[in-house]
């Protein structure tokens, strides 16, 4: 998949990582037929471009395509040919969070789609605490700071979509998360001092679930591996889904799967988990905390 850019609305989190698989399983098939995407675009009455999205999953697809593909790839087996047409059913599925397109970034779906995918998710947070540790309140005093600006109902609208996303920590299939907080988004006020509080109390309650780790990078520790600033990595159930790497900025994210990049990456977050205190001296840590706050 490599680095991607905005994609197409309304997923849902399975469909997502489906997406990405047929995408895949298509590339690999016109590779071994030594077919250029400017062929397959010509038989599909579409471009190179086409192709290329469709390959990375950034695209839905068209059951009438992804026939013509595979027919031009040599695709002749019936039991193969149904289980990709059925994939790319299930990848055109929309998700719960179409209902919030008014006030979602394009290029933030594909995450949720993605973090609602994973069976491990793992954090590095310096500016604020993670969005699926958040509290009410404090992700409104969060939103509140970045979009100041914006009508109350649309703040409200945004606080009720991060809280949406943390169900899927108390779901059946729920994902482990491991995030390690950087003591600079602790100490950095959002709200006043019962918001703080609250959250603090909250991410110590969180901290003692079976399918959370946290951690907490204190400032006595120095320099540390996440110099570079947050990151996520996410690793999904399915084998043949290599693990994504989230970068996300201002206006857009990026999402890194290529094997070195991923492989740096891990260093470092087995670094900030080794360096940093403990579950429970973090909890200690938090404790301490909340009787200076």
């Amino acid at each position: 998949m490599g680095r991607t850019g905005p994609v197409a609305a309304g997923e849902s989190s399975g469909s997502v990582v489906r997406r990405i698989l047929l995408g895949s399983q298509l590339r690999r098939l016109r590779d071994s037929r030594g077919i250029t995407r400017e062929a397959a675009g010509y038989s599909i009455r579409a471009s190179e471009s086409k192709i290329s999205r469709m390959e990375l999953g950034r695209v839905s697809f068209k059951a009438r395509d992804v026939e013509d593909l595979l027919t031009l790839y040599g695709v002749t087996d019936e039991a193969e040919r149904d289980a990709l047409l059925g994939l790319a059913r299930e990848a055109n599925v929309a998700g719960w969070w179409h209902s919030y397109g008014d006030v979602l970034p394009g290029w933030f779906q594909t995450y949720i789609g993605l973090e609602g995918a994973a069976s491990l998710i793992r954090v590095y947070e310096v500016q604020f605490v993670h969005g699926l540790l958040q509290t009410e309140a404090y992700a409104h005093a969060v939103v509140t700071r970045g979009m100041g600006a914006a009508p109350a109902v649309e703040i409200d609208r945004r606080v009720a979509l991060r809280l949406e996303r943390q169900k899927a920590l108390v779901s059946e299939r729920a994902p482990h998360l491991h995030a390690v907080l950087d003591e600079a988004a602790l100490r950095r006020p959002y709200g006043d001092r019962e918001v703080m509080r609250g959250q603090l109390r909250h991410l110590i309650e969180m901290s003692e679930q079976p399918n959370v780790t946290l951690q907490v990078m204190p400032f006595s520790f120095g320099g540390h591996a996440g110099e570079s600033g947050s990151f996520t990595m996410l690793r999904f159930p399915e084998s043949d889904l290599s693990d994504i790497v989230y970068l996300e900025q201002l206006t857009s994210a990026l999402y890194l799967d290529k094997a070195e990049e991923v492989a740096q990456y891990e260093k470092a977050m087995v670094r900030l988990h080794e360096d940093s205190p403990g579950p429970e001296e973090s909890r200690d840590l938090l404790r301490g905390l909340l009787q200076l706050t």
